[in-house]
């Protein structure tokens, strides 16, 4: 069996604000959303929340308009958060019950030869069942499988299948399958919380997978907060918490399962403290640890693949890494950052725009 992890960045639609040709042009549109939501599901606002709302709001260039700003939308549906004249704008609104809405960013099309690319990607890599990250939809996963993969002369998976997540930007985290790998169980993990609160950004979405040989394969898959927006410190906390839920997943699975594989993208690094309790407390082993596992001399998974962008990664159960045959990274497709064509590439990439993703697939062979 053939084992993948896949950051796609999105196959149709994706967020404006993270569609363009560097990170910098969205980033602080990014930033300004995620803390306007935060401060509107309050149930009261206070003086200085007002304030705050009208300041991200002019950041978003939505002072004028709902739909005046490049990035974002101001949805009010029912009852009003603000009320706009020529002296200004004036937050109306007592707190959340007060009316219906929210801030939704904008999309737009992603570049369709960077959509063929993406396909390439996945028909070069050919795996059994491949983890995908930053998917829109389940609908657009069954239309890429049916259209574009077959379209490039690749042969569709049998399974295709995502759950709606915690991203209202639509990067949700699914999967593909092939025929004889059956999923015959699902099961999601957007509700789970702490005393802080909800715990994963996405999901860790958890399914079982009869292999061919018989075998239940747990797959765990994740896509760990960023470290796009919003401060370090805030960012880590959010990923430690991630790694513990994850760990306390993987640790009731292993009493009962032998073949568990967690994968994804982490945003962090092996060496990081967010990701100590799955890396470090846990019997998982990374791919990458494997006699035969080649990362072509690169270790990292984004852009130009530096040991600090070693991002993405499938973490194996004893069981599953002892009948590890090998693996690797597939960096064809990947931009490689500032280095442009530092990467094998498809000729239909020209500028980053066109790349398949900023990330390489990794993927390994297991006999189970």
């Amino acid at each position: 069996m053939k084992l993948a992890s896949y950051n796609l960045e999105n196959l149709f639609l994706r967020a404006h604000a993270l569609n363009g040709e560097s990170w910098s042009e969205g980033k602080k549109a990014l930033e300004a959303q995620a803390e306007l939501s935060a401060i509107l599901g309050k149930p009261v606002y206070t003086a200085a929340d007002k304030k705050k709302i009208i300041k991200l709001l002019g950041e978003l260039k939505l002072e004028k308009s709902d739909d005046g700003g490049p990035f974002a939308i101001l949805r009010q549906n029912r009852g009003h958060l603000v009320k706009r004249a020529k002296t200004g704008i004036e937050v109306v609104a007592g707190g959340r019950n007060d009316w219906i809405g929210w801030v939704e960013l904008k999309r737009e099309e992603v570049n369709e030869e960077a959509t063929r690319n993406t396909a390439r990607v996945i028909i070069d890599v050919d795996a059994d069942v491949l983890g995908v990250i930053e998917a829109e939809s389940r609908p657009a996963l069954v239309r890429f499988n049916d259209n574009i993969v077959k379209g490039e002369g690749g042969k569709p998976y049998a399974h295709a299948m995502l759950i709606d997540g915690n991203d209202d930007r639509g990067i949700d985290v699914g999967l593909y399958a092939r025929a004889g790998y059956e999923i015959v169980a699902i099961h999601s993990h957007v509700d789970d919380a702490d005393n802080t609160g909800r715990i994963f950004s996405r999901d860790c979405a958890h399914y079982e997978i009869r292999t061919p040989k018989g075998n239940l394969l747990h797959l765990l898959i994740n896509h760990f907060k960023s470290k796009g927006f919003g401060s370090q410190t805030t960012s880590n906390a959010k990923r430690e918490r991630q790694a513990a839920r994850v760990k306390e997943i993987y640790d009731a699975l292993r009493k009962s399962a032998e073949h568990v594989a967690v994968i994804g993208d982490f945003n962090d690094t092996p060496d990081s403290a967010p990701l100590a309790p799955l890396l470090l407390q846990t019997d998982l082993k990374d791919i990458s640890e494997h006699a035969r596992f080649d990362d072509g001399g690169r270790p990292g998974t984004f852009a130009a693949g530096a040991a600090s962008n070693k991002i993405d990664y499938i973490l194996l159960s004893p069981a599953l890494f002892a009948a590890t045959k090998g693996g690797g990274i597939f960096r064809k497709g990947v931009w490689g950052g500032k280095n442009g064509t530092l990467f094998p590439h498809y000729p239909e990439i020209t500028k980053a725009s066109e790349a398949a993703s900023d990330h390489a697939a990794i993927f390994a062979e297991i006999d189970v």
